[in-house]
């Protein structure tokens, strides 16, 4: 028979970075207005997971999808 797994202890380890992205701002955009915005920098808008036709609620995948954005987002600066 199998054996179980232990589930991840997340309340151990979500804490420490929670703060770390807070204190460094890790996913932090500055709008219009705001400290660090730079007007100069060109803007664009990326789709991702986009739907399949019959519009059955599921996407195309995410390792596909990931894949491209991750490209776009290195080579968009």
């Amino acid at each position: 028979m199998a054996e179980q797994r232990r589930s991840f202890p997340f309340i151990d380890f979500e804490p420490k970075w929670q703060a770390h992205w807070e204190a460094k701002k890790t996913f932090s955009v500055p709008n219009p207005g705001e400290a660090g915005f730079d007007a100069s920098k060109p803007k664009y808008y990326v789709l991702d997971m986009f739907p399949y036709p019959s519009g059955s609620g599921l996407h195309v995948g995410h390792p596909e999808g990931y894949t491209r954005l991750t490209s776009l987002r290195a080579t968009s600066e």
